[in-house]
């Protein structure tokens, strides 16, 4: 196989096993289990607790120890043992342990498998900006698979989505060892100092104000990202509770429609080399801060009767606020960090994203909601919060390109298509 298809292979099953429970793990939680509402809720706080160790550290150990491709496959044959183990678990409890057990292993693998994407295409001589994208889409069609296929085969309350992921994983896992070699090249270096024997250099970035406010609102823009993953579909749930509603297809089969999210992301990912090579990373992330706003606003007033045409749009919309800062940030750090640093910018940029910024989401969010938003009743005026997320995008949208200071301009666009040829 081609460098492409090979690539195009990993990022499937990488995100397979992802979308083999991630939407689907709260009914197995409530209608198989019936355990707890609040207990639940720490489920999802373990990937922002594991991204915000893991993958920096192992950025670390993959640009001066191990390769990549190989640590890579090693946790994910660490994380399939998990998973098979984790329909056994008979409690809450344990529950949470094994499951961030789980994503202390499969966290890491998202910034690695960057890694070693960039690290063959440009070993290949390809053109990261432009091939990169067309290879990452395969990811969503890959958790788009994998969510149509636990639902249709009836295995949402069931702990059949765990032995599948557990399976792709194994797979997976074993299928890294063949992969383009990605060693370590900061061990190469010849330094004495001390940030470089831990392999902390890419902290130094912090140093530099464009990439501190870069990954400033990163993090901020993550934080976006958890609200949408929490509250997304709990809140098409929450139209059953009204009786003109309750028969709806967007109330029957929630995750379907908001699977349409992921759909869009297919498209948006394949326009992002024109529009950062067009306008630069300052205003792709913009354009990403706008398109939350929308996301949230039409949220805000729809229903899924008269109004299913904004949950629908949202849900469009939804594919530029993700890639566009999520995939272009990873291409923006590619491009302007030195490769022997690769693997741990990377982390770092993850790091932010899925760990503190899912954290200060998650946290923050859960704090307005039950404090501002939830009723006597325990129901939540959900058109106050999406109102107050959207607002928080716009400011955000406001503020950003007020402190980037990051031009654009038509030599490195130009530099940025030379890459590797």
């Amino acid at each position: 196989m081609n460098v492409k298809l090979r690539l195009t292979l990993m990022n499937f099953m990488q995100f397979f096993i992802w979308g083999s429970w991630l939407i689907t793990i709260g009914v197995y939680w409530f209608q198989n289990k019936q355990w707890s509402g609040a207990e639940f809720g720490a489920i999802f706080s373990t990937m922002g607790i594991s991204a915000i160790f893991m993958p920096a550290l192992t950025g670390i150990i993959s640009d001066r120890f191990i390769n990549a491709e190989k640590l890579y496959g090693t946790l994910h044959i660490l994380g399939a043992i998990v998973l098979f183990y984790l329909p056994m678990v008979d409690n809450p409890g344990t529950f949470f342990w094994v499951i961030l057990l789980n994503m202390i292993f499969y966290m890491p693998t998202l910034s690695l498998s960057i890694t070693v994407a960039y690290s063959a295409l440009k070993r290949h001589q390809k053109d990261v900006v432009k091939d990169y994208p067309r290879i990452r889409i395969w990811g969503t069609i890959g958790f788009i698979a994998a969510l149509w296929a636990v639902s249709l085969s009836g295995n949402e309350a069931s702990s059949n989505q765990f032995y599948i992921a557990s399976a792709v994983s194994l797979v997976l896992g074993i299928y890294s060892f063949t992969l383009p070699k990605c060693p370590p090249l900061a061990s190469k270096v010849d330094s004495k100092s001390f940030v470089d024997a831990l392999g902390l250099r890419a902290f130094a970035l912090f140093k530099q104000r464009k990439f501190a406010v870069f990954f400033l609102f990163s993090m901020f823009l993550g934080a976006a990202l958890q609200l949408t993953n929490a509250y997304g579909d709990t809140f098409l749930h929450d139209f059953k509770n009204i009786p003109e509603y309750k028969d709806l297809l967007a109330v029957k089969y929630p995750a379907i429609i908001m699977s349409i999210s992921q759909i869009s992301e297919t498209l948006f990912i394949l326009a992002i080399p024109f529009f950062l090579r067009k306008f630069g990373i300052k205003y792709v992330m913009l354009f990403s801060m706008l398109a939350w706003v929308l996301r949230f606003g039409l949220f805000a007033f729809a229903d899924p009767a008269g109004g299913l045409w904004m949950i629908i749009l949202s849900c469009i919309v939804y594919g530029m606020a993700f890639d566009f800062f999520n995939i272009s940030g990873s291409l923006f750090m590619e491009t302007q960090i030195d490769e022997k640093i690769r693997g741990s910018a990377q982390g770092l940029f993850m790091m932010m994203v899925n760990g503190f910024g899912a954290l200060f989401g998650s946290f923050t969010s859960g704090l307005i909601i039950d404090k501002f938003f939830t009723q006597a009743d325990q129901t939540k005026d959900w058109t106050g919060i999406w109102i107050t997320f959207a607002s928080y995008t716009l400011i955000l949208a406001i503020v950003f390109p007020l402190i980037f200071k990051y031009k654009h301009n038509k030599a490195e666009a130009a530099a940025i298509e030379a890459m590797n040829h």
